[in-house]
């Protein structure tokens, strides 16, 4: 597979999900004629606030709903019309879907025999499903015997051992304490990254999306916003809302004083900068993104001053809410050892960092 022209394995073509609204007598799209390519080997997540339709996109690629209009293709053959059973996905579930009767070996190796694999060709792919997820001499308890990590490690087993060509995760770490969601994202990443199974991944999360992800779909009220590297989402965002969605973001007014091919000039905090930018203005106001990171306090009269409100010391890092008198910002100061923390109700200069200024439509 070229890195230039990546292989497609999956394909969703102007895919539409209408479901009855409330009152009956109309319908709600749940997803809203979305196309999109994911290709071999890929780790694809699917995120965005409730309800705005990737759960539902999801189940459309696991055949669990069926389109009201569009086609989806897996290695370039339609599966649209086919069941779940018949698509070669396996989906790792939110709350594990374990069988509380079986034993963890035959939870892990009921996928095998529905296939009708060999007892023999069942007992090594489960032994080596076990090893590979840390879950060796475990084999022959029973699911309410593990703790919360150790049943998600045996649905994630379950899903791997029969091969599929996708792998499709339903919000797998939801119901882990914040300590294990940490040491389980970094299980799956690893997984991911020596197995190569193409993945689609759904999360209201973005700091696990941007851990987990080759690429990111940022999805609101049925509809794709923006599709890109987590690099991308975080620092290029296409619209207002993935960048509110995505990080901590600021919204600066800002005056536009030229247009040229180096870019806009424009004025921010009472200095003059020229950001390279691909908006297509056509003569609306732009506003500037900074993230919280990119805006620094400083003991400097020179610089525009801002009133402290809240100051929130959080072990890595300091999260401040100043005021400039017209709005309210959040600045980020990381790694504050050694550094004078400024105290609430104190004035103080703010500066920031001109490259970390992203120009959006107003």
């Amino acid at each position: 597979m070229s890195q230039n022209n990546p292989e497609i394995r999956l394909k969703l073509e102007n895919i539409t999900k209408e479901f009855p609204d409330r009152g009956g007598s109309g319908t709600v799209k749940a997803v809203n004629n979305i196309s999109l390519d994911i290709c071999a080997g890929e780790f694809l997540t699917l995120l965005g606030p409730s309800g705005c339709g990737k759960t539902t996109t999801l189940r459309l690629i696991a055949g669990f709903e069926s389109p009201t209009t569009g086609r989806i293709l897996l290695d370039n053959q339609d599966v649209t019309p086919q069941p779940p059973n018949k698509r070669d996905m396996a989906l790792v579930f939110q709350n594990y879907a374990l069988f509380p009767h079986m034993s963890v070996f035959d939870n892990i190796a009921y996928g095998l025999q529905t296939q009708r694999v060999k007892r023999q060709d069942i007992q090594r792919r489960v032994n080596e499903a076990l090893l590979m997820m840390g879950l060796q001499g475990l084999g022959d308890r029973r699911p309410n015997q593990l703790s919360g990590g150790q049943q998600q490690r045996v649905a994630l087993a379950r899903s791997l051992v029969v091969e599929p060509r996708i792998l499709l995760f339903d919000e797998p770490l939801s119901n882990l304490d914040a300590k294990l969601r940490v040491q389980m994202r970094g299980e799956i990443h690893r997984l991911q990254r020596r197995l190569r199974i193409t993945s689609v991944y759904v999360t209201h999360d973005q700091i696990e999306a941007m851990a987990l992800s080759d690429r990111i779909v940022v999805m609101n009220a049925g509809k794709i916003e923006q599709i890109g590297t987590p690099s991308d989402i975080y620092h290029r965002p296409a619209t207002r809302f993935v960048a509110d969605f995505i990080g901590r973001a600021n919204f600066v007014d800002v005056t536009v004083l030229s247009e040229s091919a180096a870019g806009v000039e424009v004025e921010i905090f009472k200095r003059r900068i020229t950001v390279a930018s691909s908006v297509r203005r056509d003569g609306a106001p732009l506003v500037a993104m900074l993230r919280s990171e990119s805006l620094t306090l400083r003991h400097d009269p020179a610089l525009p001053q801002v009133l402290v409100e809240q100051t929130m010391f959080l072990g890595s890092e300091v999260e401040y809410i100043v005021n400039t008198g017209s709005q309210q910002l959040v600045v980020v100061e990381q790694d504050p050892r050694g550094v004078h923390v400024v105290a609430e109700g104190e004035t103080i200069g703010l500066d920031f960092v001109p490259e970390a200024v992203h120009l959006l439509p107003a």
